[in-house]
């Protein structure tokens, strides 16, 4: 590793050169089964052949030339999402992070222009929503927070799947204008809410004349069986944010909004330099064909369902296994201890995943993964829990 890179990252020892399908090769000739996907990025593996053609061909004929000037791709690509996710608007950028920037940017705007000094966003314990200064502060971690105090005013926290707690809320917090959630915790911990959850939120918001902002940067595009995870319920937000599998690895983000958080932003409010131009677009509009052409989202479902019956058959009464749960492709298996170990011992195996909240091991594998490819994640997985398992108990 470049001594001159930034110590920003405790990173891995392997060094990755190729991908293909649901795999990736390291430069000492080994191959890993990819079970991360980028974390939830590569949603259709790599080196997606309708990927590759829209990137050969858009890099050959025009790369990027500023939001100073329309740009017929980004057009289309807004005119696809906000269509097919019951929107309005989209404001395109480069990451998860930007996406739920320009929604608070759409509170605060939405807040002031209603005569309210100081517009608070509601966000929840255990969220992750950036790394930006608001991002940060509106993410509940103080992990990941500290050392970078002060932090944005403008946000209260409540807990994840209490909407009790929210209504204590709207009874003691006057400045409220929006409400920021994930539908499922993704760096939480794979934690997955009651099924009227949504749709209390969304009553709330009515009844208060608060924005409903849905961080579907995880959960989005395919993720848990539908294009966001929002439509497995009546809900429609007044806002969504996207990123991760947008691009299938491509950066871009998007933060889309209908009814009035969608008349928010006028010209100078916000904007980005390379924010949907037209490389970055034309990626996004190769994954959402393939989505649909290959109905990937219910492929998805699919396997999410085979895999998670496979972990909890195969971990079933295994001591130290708290919990498997998933939605989709988005999967964790909650231990009793600290797991971190796991990730090592999984790459030694040629297999990559991640363990998040200390305790979880997540799993956000590729939708094009094939049956067999499915079954060789499960039996892998579940030996390797076991056997840290059993080593913690023999020490």
């Amino acid at each position: 590793m470049s001594e001159h890179l930034m110590n920003t990252y405790a990173r891995l020892p392997v060094r990755f050169v190729r991908g293909e399908g649901a795999w990736l090769h390291d430069s000492e000739g080994r191959k890993y089964l990819d079970a991360l996907g980028g974390i939830a990025v590569c949603a259709l593996g790599h080196a997606h052949p309708a990927i590759r053609e829209a990137l050969c061909d858009q890099a050959g004929t025009l790369m990027h030339t500023s939001n100073l000037y329309e740009i017929p791709v980004q057009a289309e690509l807004a005119d696809r999402l906000t269509a097919d996710l019951g929107m309005e608007r989209a404001f395109f950028c480069n990451s998860g992070a930007e996406a739920n920037e320009a929604a608070i940017k759409i509170a605060r705007l939405y807040g002031h222009r209603r005569g309210i000094d100081l517009p608070t966003v509601v966000v929840m314990e255990g969220a992750f929503h950036g790394r930006t200064l608001a991002t940060l502060t509106a993410t509940g971690s103080r992990r990941v927070q500290a050392g970078f105090e002060p932090l944005v005013q403008g946000f209260v926290r409540a807990p994840y799947n209490d909407l009790e707690a929210l209504r204590v809320i709207a009874e003691n917090s006057p400045g409220v204008v929006a409400v920021l959630v994930e539908p499922v915790l993704g760096e939480g911990g794979i934690v997955i809410p009651d099924d009227d959850y949504l749709e209390g939120v969304r009553a709330l918001c009515d009844e208060q004349g608060w924005l409903m902002m849905l961080d579907e940067i995880q959960t989005g595009m395919g993720r848990t069986g539908r294009l966001c995870a929002f439509q497995h319920t009546p809900v429609r937000p007044d806002v969504v944010t996207l990123a991760k599998a947008l691009g299938n690895g491509v950066p871009i983000g998007a933060c889309l909004a209908r009814g009035e958080a969608a008349e928010t932003f006028a010209p100078g409010n916000h904007g980005s330099t390379f924010g949907g131009n037209p490389l970055a677009c034309r990626a996004a509009l190769a994954v959402m064909e393939t989505l649909e052409k290959d109905n990937l989202p219910g492929r998805a479902a699919e396997l999410g369902r085979r895999i998670l019956h496979g972990l909890r058959d195969r971990l079933e009464g295994v001591e130290g296994v708290k919990e498997v749960r998933g939605a989709g492709m988005m999967l964790g298996i909650e231990l009793d201890r600290p797991c971190g170990e796991l990730v090592r011992m999984a790459l030694q195996e040629g297999l990559l995943i991640n363990v998040t909240a200390e305790r979880v091991v997540r799993l956000l594998p590729p939708y094009i993964l094939t049956d067999d490819e499915a079954e060789q994640l499960v039996q892998g997985v579940s030996d390797l829990v076991k056997d840290f398992l059993a080593q913690e108990r023999a020490a």
